[in-house]
């Protein structure tokens, strides 16, 4: 007889011990117990925050005022429409984002003594834009920017709101580049020093695939954020989901067109939040198999 087929045999006739059966039963009530103690739990809170709102005196009013399924129902095709643009101007700062960011963060981290001017550029530049309110950006590059009439510039408000989400969140996800960049140990770059590559072509081809790897769960709770701070770009006037409501609002003060903005917001971010976490998971269980 084969060594292969002793060992397939061995394989068939194996049968879990009655000590482990008894553990695994066990670790099955539990888990049993815990979903119906977490269910419970839940149903009662959530049951309990229910009563307390719909038995409040001014109830009645709140659900006509925010909760009127034939407002909703009105205003849901236009708040549609300017999700759509929220949609457009998110994906369309991203990719500027990331390239941006990545420019800065490589000046704050390229070193010698003739690279000072472009640390410091690159240090200026994050101070700046990290200290200003992202709102603050707004209203200067809004308001100001059309004023100077520069040329070859558009005047339009999208044009100069999706600029200040630009300048406003690369000098964050620059600090997040960084952190990736020096977090990849110097060894790697005198490897690929002594293989006989540049300084461009070690940070291209061994830094940056290494930093791009750890630092994506992060710039992807970034991209989470710009997706619900896209809506700010409402102040200047841009008719994107915040601001077709509020037009939505102003036609009989009924505020249930917010609501439904809200509720389009939510269903946009928290896939990706959920993917976030999931890829952040996925990231740490491959990091400590390498490391083991």
């Amino acid at each position: 007889m084969s060594r292969d087929s002793t060992t397939s045999g061995l394989v068939d006739d194996w049968a879990p011990s009655a000590a482990q059966r008894e553990r695994d039963a066990w670790r099955r009530r539990q888990t049993v117990r815990s979903t119906g103690v977490a269910a419970l739990s839940t149903v009662l809170v959530l049951g309990l925050a229910g009563a307390a709102v719909v038995s409040s005196p001014g109830f009645q009013r709140v659900r006509e005022t925010y909760f009127s399924w034939d407002k909703a129902v009105d205003s849901f095709p236009a708040v549609l429409e300017g999700l759509w643009l929220n949609i457009r101007v998110m994906a369309l700062c991203a990719v500027l984002i990331v390239a941006l960011s990545l420019v800065i963060a490589i000046m704050r981290t390229v070193r010698g003594p003739v690279a000072f001017p472009l640390r410091l550029l690159g240090t200026v530049y994050v101070d700046v834009f990290r200290g200003l309110p992202l709102l603050l950006v707004l209203f200067l590059l809004g308001f100001g920017g059309p004023a100077l009439n520069l040329t070859g510039l558009p005047r339009s408000a999208l044009f100069w709101g999706c600029s200040a989400l630009v300048l406003s969140y690369s000098a964050y996800v620059a600090e997040v580049f960084r952190a990736g960049i020096e977090s990849v140990h110097p060894s790697q770059r005198l490897a690929g020093r002594a293989l006989g590559l540049g300084y461009a072509q070690t940070l291209r081809h061994v830094v940056l695939p290494q930093a791009w790897r750890r630092v994506l769960p992060p710039l992807m709770n970034d991209l989470v954020s710009l997706q619900k701070d896209s809506g700010l770009i409402a102040v200047l006037g841009v008719v994107d989901a915040i601001r077709a409501a509020q037009i939505e609002t102003a036609r009989d003060f009924n505020y249930t067109p917010y609501v439904v903005a809200g509720v389009l917001f939510i269903c946009l971010t928290v896939p990706m939040a959920r993917l976030t976490d999931w890829f952040a998971r996925k990231q740490g269980f491959h990091g400590a198999g390498g490391m083991l």
